[in-house]
């Protein structure tokens, strides 16, 4: 299905001129004549026979002959039949309603038809956008701010589970701007992807994701985190979550990262950068976009990509995602569709550009990040005597105490801090948190200069040289030790709760300002939405636990996240705190052992007299 609103300059200049006398008149013209009229990618839209019996329903609800309290009731019978694809509509209801539509009814305007409209799941609201100017105007006076819809379903095979979230999400009047899937081992990702372009449509941009767990509310509304270990797959029992928005005022694509097949592989990174740019630029008066939702290969190192763009962007411009993923896209250009035997997908991004063209009665749409870490630094600082890549996911790595020349003596260190730990509940998990200051293009003959904080698992060593996974140190590099610290995650999770509790207070002061200027607020800034990339790593001892922070202070925002083994994660400097203080002059883009909390708001325009 093609979504109506996003194609509404293309609604046909001439329409079926009904009779204008009367509004019966007028109604039964639209109830006979329906599928005359002109449809937007007609072939795409389903039969518009449900349109018909809308009208016979509201025909039915606003008749003169019934009293307030059997329009009351008929109104609730009305909007369960449209949640349900009005299956519990008989023979003799139709014969009913039929009857009294024939006896004539005042007339309905639009203020009706908007109310109508209203309760009708996303595809029965998009068709109705098809059928005139008129029904494409009321629908666009129901979708003016931003919308956000999750769901999850944990049903034990893909067809059920895949319609379960799409009847949740759909259930409302929305046209999906984007959409976000994130799906258990257990279920096939190509099928997945297949089963969601065939609803959504090909012109969605769609990012289908295999993950370590999900998070999300279930079809009764219950919030539920689903985690997933390398251990559990055998156990997997199936899941997806499902995230659509509609965004206007903001453009929306998703861009690949690409790798060629040739010898040696090279990893596109400045055409990814220069796509990002140009697709910004194109809506903007900005190459920065306002935000990215950022997807990583699995098997790729995605620290100096990051670093690339948190040196190419704004600092304005938010990035989250998963570095940790199998997935795939659906782009709303087919241009963006690479071709497989010339390349291979090492990530995708779904970048958010603000359109300047936009309307006036739109507001503004902000992106705001926060961070809850999960490890901790201990021991001195100590610089990379010399770095050797092992293999492509790999480097060997010597090292001395700041101020020494003795090179470390690596197994000793090691064993050491295990023995540290002997006596703990948990056996951490060990990194290096590196400051890599690095010179990038940023024109034809210059070049700027940026430190980011890189970390780094250590996976062992041997006599005087550690085992790291990833590649990239130099020599020089400054680092210190970290360990994953259950303790620190639930502290810096309370920390996580605190500033999206500020961020809660700014909503409700903004809705409770004077009027200023004579010009009246439409609202203050309002949370439509959230999603969280947390590890999947994290020692937890209660439910919902990452998700709490987000749920508690905004309950009836629709909530969404996956599970990940690196999080990204990239704000101002004020939005996610440091790991340490040798990073004051480096910034983190790819965390672990964290959670990362998006959460988009909305502020309505000020309206002018």
């Amino acid at each position: 299905m093609q979504w109506a609103l996003q194609c509404e300059s293309k609604i046909p200049e001439k329409e079926i001129k009904p009779n204008q006398d009367s509004g019966v008149t007028n109604l039964l013209f639209l109830v006979e004549n329906v599928d005359s009229f002109t449809c937007i990618n007609r072939h795409t839209i389903p039969q518009l026979i449900p349109l018909q019996i809308i009208f016979i329903l509201l025909l039915y609800l606003y008749s003169p002959t019934h009293t307030d309290k059997e329009k009351e009731q008929m109104e609730k019978k009305m909007t369960m039949n449209m949640r349900s694809g009005f299956s519990e509509v008989t023979e003799d209801v139709m014969e009913n309603m039929t009857r009294n539509m024939r006896s004539g009814f005042s007339e309905v305007t639009e203020d009706v038809m908007e109310n109508i409209f209203s309760r009708l799941p996303a595809p029965a609201f998009s068709s109705a956008a098809c059928v005139s100017k008129c029904w494409n105007h009321v629908c666009g006076r129901i979708l003016t701010k931003p919308k956000f819809a999750s769901a999850l379903s944990q049903k034990p095979t893909l067809p059920d589970a895949v319609k379960e979230v799409l009847d949740k999400v759909l259930a409302e009047p929305i046209v999906p701007h984007f959409a976000i899937a994130c799906i258990s081992k257990k279920f096939s990702l190509p099928l997945t992807h297949q089963l969601l372009t065939e609803t959504l449509g090909s012109r969605v941009p769609l990012i289908t994701n295999t993950a370590n767990g999900i998070i999300g509310a279930d079809v009764t509304n219950e919030l539920q985190e689903v985690t997933r270990k390398a251990s559990d797959d055998d156990e997997d029992s199936g899941g997806i979550v499902l995230v659509i928005g509609f965004v206007p005022g903001l453009k929306v694509d998703a861009i690949p990262l690409l790798r060629t097949k040739t010898v040696p592989e090279m990893c596109l990174d400045e055409k990814f950068l220069r796509d990002i740019k140009d697709f910004t630029a194109f809506f903007s008066d900005s190459a920065s976009p306002a935000g990215i939702i950022l997807f990583g290969d699995r098997d790729i190192d995605m620290r100096p990509i990051l670093a690339r763009m948190d040196c190419a962007l704004d600092e304005e411009t938010v990035i989250v995602g998963d570095a940790s993923g199998r997935f795939l896209y659906r782009s709303a250009y087919d241009s963006r569709h690479y071709d497989g035997d010339s390349y291979l997908l090492d990530g995708v991004a779904l970048v958010f550009a603000r359109d300047m063209h936009k309307s006036q009665d739109i507001g503004e749409t902000q992106f705001h990040v926060t961070l809850s870490t999960g490890i901790t630094p201990f021991g001195p600082q100590h610089h990379a005597f010399w770095a050797l890549q092992k293999d492509t996911a790999s480097s060997w790595l010597s090292a001395r105490v700041q101020g020494r020349y003795e090179i470390l003596d690596t197994e000793s260190l090691l064993a050491d801090i295990n023995s540290a730990f002997d006596d703990e509940d948990f056996s951490p998990d060990l990194y290096i948190g590196v400051v890599q200051p690095r010179h990038y293009p940023c024109g034809p003959e210059s070049f700027i200069s940026r430190a980011s904080l890189a970390f780094y698992k250590v996976l062992g060593g041997q006599r005087d040289s550690f085992i790291v996974n990833g590649v990239g140190i130099e020599f020089g590099d400054p680092f210190l030790f970290y360990h994953s610290d259950p303790d620190t995650a639930s502290s810096s999770c309370s920390d996580a709760y605190r500033n999206l509790a500020i961020l809660k207070e700014e909503s409700n002061s903004q809705s409770c300002l004077p009027l200023r200027n004579g010009a009246p607020s439409s609202g203050g800034k309002k949370v439509f939405g959230g999603l969280i990339f947390s590890s999947y790593l994290r020692e937890t001892s209660h439910p919902n636990v990452e998700s709490s922070p987000f749920h508690e202070n905004f309950p009836e925002v629709p909530l969404a996240g996956v599970f990940c083994n690196g999080e990204i994660g990239r704000g101002s400097s004020s939005s996610i705190s440091q790991e340490d203080d040798i990073a004051n002059s480096a910034r983190c883009c790819l965390h672990y052992h964290s959670t990362v909390y998006l959460a988009l708001s909305y502020t309505p325009p000020t309206l002018e007299y």
